[in-house]
C-alpha cells in the first residue's frame, strides 16, 4: 500500500467504507496525487451529505439536484467542475455506471484577463517577505511560473545556470518541465543557499526552500493584505 493510500485511509479515526477504500485504491492505481484524491474524496462525501444515503445507490436525477443545489447556494464553477470530475471518477470506475457521467454537467467559467503586477509592485511583493528564504521562494513562484508544491520541492540540482532555466520534476500532472531563470531570481535563490539551514557539515543544504505548504500560504497572504496601490482593482 502507497503512503498517499495509507495515509488517505487514516486520516479519519472513524472505519472506512469499503467503498471508499475501493475508491482510493483506484485513484491510486492510476496515479492521482494526494491533493487530487483528497479533493475527489471530500467532493464524493459532500455529495452523500446531499444524498444522504450511499452514494453508490445514487440516480441521474440525484445528480441533476446536486448540481442545482450547487448553483443555488452560489458555489463557483472551479468547484462546481471539480466537483463533477470526482463524481465522473467515482461512477465510471468504482461503481462501474458510466452512464451516470451523461447527467453531470460542465459549468462555463468566466474568461478574464489576468492582473500583472508592475515592475514597482514586484519590488513591493521581495521586499514584504520576511527574510530571504521567502524572498527566494516567492521569486520563483511568481518570476518562474512555479506552484507551491514545486516550489517546496526545489532543489539545487534543479538549477541550470549555464541555460539559465529551472528543472521542475513530476509537477502538475506529473510531468517535468523547464521555468525561466532570470539573472535576478539566480541571486535571490543563491542568497537563499548560502545562509540557509546548514548541514552537519557547515555546507548549506542541497534543497533550496525547505518549505512546507502553509509556510508558502503565509507569504502570499502577507502579499495580498498590503497597502493597496493607487489605481489598481482586482488584485
Amino acid at each position: 500500500m502507497s503512503q498517499t493510500t495509507a495515509s488517505l485511509i487514516t486520516a479519519s479515526a472513524k472505519p472506512i467504507s469499503p467503498l471508499r477504500r475501493r475508491m482510493i485504491e483506484d485513484m491510486t492505481v492510476r496515479g492521482f496525487g494526494e491533493k487530487t484524491q483528497s479533493d475527489y474524496i471530500r467532493h464524493v462525501k459532500n455529495f452523500t451529505i446531499f444524498l444522504g444515503r450511499s452514494p453508490d445507490t445514487a440516480e441521474g436525477e440525484d445528480l441533476r439536484r446536486f448540481q442545482l443545489d450547487q448553483r443555488e447556494q452560489g458555489v463557483q464553477p472551479p468547484t462546481m467542475n471539480s466537483t463533477t470530475a470526482a463524481l465522473r471518477f467515482f461512477f465510471t470506475t468504482t461503481c462501474n455506471r458510466p452512464d451516470m457521467a451523461r447527467y453531470l454537467r460542465i459549468v462555463k467559467q468566466p474568461q478574464k484577463l489576468p492582473v500583472v503586477l508592475t515592475t514597482e509592485e514586484v519590488v513591493l511583493l521581495l521586499e514584504s517577505a520576511p527574510g530571504p528564504k521567502y524572498k527566494a521562494a516567492l521569486g520563483v513562484a511568481y518570476g518562474a511560473g512555479l506552484r507551491v508544491s514545486e516550489v517546496a520541492n526545489l532543489k539545487v540540482t534543479d538549477i541550470d545556470r549555464a541555460r539559465m532555466v529551472l528543472r521542475i520534476e513530476q509537477g502538475k500532472g506529473q510531468k517535468d518541465r523547464n521555468g525561466m531563470l532570470s539573472p535576478r531570481l539566480l541571486e535571490l535563490l543563491r542568497e537563499w543557499w548560502c545562509v540557509g539551514q546548514p548541514t552537519a557539515s557547515g555546507s548549506p543544504p542541497a534543497r533550496i526552500t525547505v518549505l512546507r505548504m502553509e509556510h508558502n500560504h503565509e507569504f502570499y497572504h502577507i502579499y495580498c493584505h498590503r497597502p493597496a496601490q493607487p489605481g489598481r482593482t482586482g488584485n
